[in-house]
């Protein structure tokens, strides 16, 4: 499958593809007799496996420790449980500051008129912090 097929199939750009490949992410191409990279079944399964990592909001570091960790035949899922349990902290303190932010933005846009005076609370907050 060439990188535009492969594309579709996962749904990532062809420069997605290009940058894992480069960042050994996936094992690089094999190329046809054309020179394009032809990707298999196994590579394919790679990059899903990623993408989804990487919509579970894992950095591109940690979803590739954790397709290698699925790929160790003797690995524990207690590796990959105290991974998770890490992210999971990160998304949980990430919901809180977003949390924050949404009270804030609620409280002066709730103040701001909206109208034609100069006078703003969103840029005062902004200004005074």
């Amino acid at each position: 499958m060439n990188i535009a097929d492969a594309a579709k199939h996962t749904g990532l750009s062809s420069k997605t593809i290009r940058y894992y490949e480069q960042q050994q992410i996936i094992p690089p191409a094999k190329r046809g007799d054309n020179g394009y990279r032809q990707y298999d079944k196994e590579q394919l399964e790679r990059l899903l496996f990623i993408k989804r990592a990487r919509a579970l909001g894992f950095s591109l570091s940690d979803s590739h420790e954790l397709l290698l960790i699925s790929q160790d035949s003797e690995r524990t899922s207690a590796a990959v449980k105290q991974k998770a349990e890490r992210h999971l902290h990160t998304v949980n303190q990430q919901i809180e500051q977003l949390q924050q932010m949404r009270d804030v933005l609620e409280g002066v846009v709730g103040q701001c008129l909206g109208d034609d005076q100069a006078h703003c609370p969103i840029l005062d907050k902004l200004t005074q912090g």
